[in-house]
């Protein structure tokens, strides 16, 4: 049974690994990806964020991570799910563990930027709420020609 699961700093190279699959086979890895790779805990975790990882019989199988922008708007990035396990719910999971973790902390919105290329991802992220709504200029990914946002309501979560 997979299970989603927290950082660990002994999976600093899965999430490295299973995002770098993705991004070589569409895009060019840029600096912003360097920069997370080369310190996930202080880019992600130390602000205030937090990075899952679905993992079934002991092999990290995806991994997600989520960044607080400001006080209430959250940022889910870095989602990558191994290949051959694509299909299986571990998107759902890892979405499901985000969405979660930004209700609790009390965001209002969260964003994702992405690429419409992505179709299997972009589905996943509509599929859990995500309306698309204009890009912003300022991005930080050349590849970026999408933002998605989530709107959270008061309900508990």
């Amino acid at each position: 049974m997979p299970e989603v699961v927290t950082y660990r700093p002994e999976w600093r190279g899965e999430f490295e690994r299973l995002n770098r699959e993705w991004i070589e086979t569409w895009f060019t890895l840029e600096d912003a990806d360097r920069d997370t790779f080369r310190d996930p805990a202080a880019k992600i975790l130390q602000p205030g964020g937090q990075i899952f990882f679905v993992v079934e019989g002991g092999e990290v199988l995806g991994t997600c991570a989520v960044l607080p922008h400001e006080p209430e708007v959250h940022e889910i990035a870095k989602m990558a799910v191994a290949p051959a396990v694509r299909g299986r719910g571990y998107g759902d999971l890892l979405m499901e563990a985000a969405i979660g973790f930004s209700r609790r902390a009390g965001a209002r919105r969260v964003v994702i930027v992405s690429n419409t290329r992505l179709v299997p991802a972009i589905r996943l992220y509509q599929k859990h709420g995500f309306v698309r709504v204009p890009l912003e200029a300022d991005q930080r990914y050349v590849r970026a020609d999408i933002r998605l946002e989530l709107t959270l309501g008061n309900e508990a979560g």
